[in-house]
């Protein structure tokens, strides 16, 4: 575990420090708010964050997934043609600007909010090694009237070196009280739709 402050302090983040965040248990004193987590394993597309940074309204992540023999996509997708399907890369960005922008200091819970185009120019196999997402952040804004936040970034995915993938203006969004905590319970945030009403 780590303080708040020392978690906006870091510049990168290791596999356990990863999965300790999608547990919520990485920060040792949240402030109140601080509700987003990283998916779980198995949807978990990211091993460690080799690079984070930001200047002003702008910022870099740098990102790796290794690639196992045994990724439960590979027994589904496609049977006897494996192949890791395109749009968990894409997931894989949208997860890396939601951790950004708690990063960033943003309190609320994440959720992907579109992109530009996307582009798959090869494909990762069960016998690749690591995937590597490069994302450019153009453009972080903390709404004031809402307390939400907004991500803006560029994409690039590499496998064992190679560009495979770009993913074009992809947004994240980070929104206050709508986190669904007492799953599967039914309550206020038990049902979806429009987030605004």
């Amino acid at each position: 575990m780590m303080t708040y402050e020392k978690f906006k302090a870091r510049d990168h983040f290791k596999i356990e420090e990863v999965l300790a965040f999608a547990h919520g248990r990485m920060v040792s004193d949240p402030p109140a708010g601080f509700d987003a987590r990283l998916p779980a394993p198995p949807f978990l597309m990211v091993d460690r964050i080799t690079k984070i940074e930001s200047d002003a309204r702008k910022g870099r992540i740098i990102a790796e997934q290794d690639i196992r023999l045994d990724a439960w996509y590979f027994q589904c997708h496609f049977l006897h043609d494996p192949v890791q399907p395109g749009c968990l890369c894409v997931d894989a960005v949208w997860q890396l600007l939601g951790f950004y922008c708690l990063w960033r200091g943003s309190l609320g819970s994440g959720r992907a909010l579109g992109c530009g185009e996307v582009s798959f120019n090869g494909q990762i196999r069960p016998y690749n090694k690591i995937v590597r997402y490069e994302i450019e952040v153009r453009r972080f804004s903390q709404l004031k009237d809402s307390g939400a936040s907004v991500v803006i970034g560029d994409g690039q995915v590499f496998v064992d070196d190679e560009l495979i993938a770009t993913v074009a203006q992809a947004r994240t969004g980070i929104f206050k009280d709508i986190a669904y905590r007492d799953y599967p319970i039914k309550s206020k945030n038990a049902v979806g739709g429009i987030m605004v009403r």
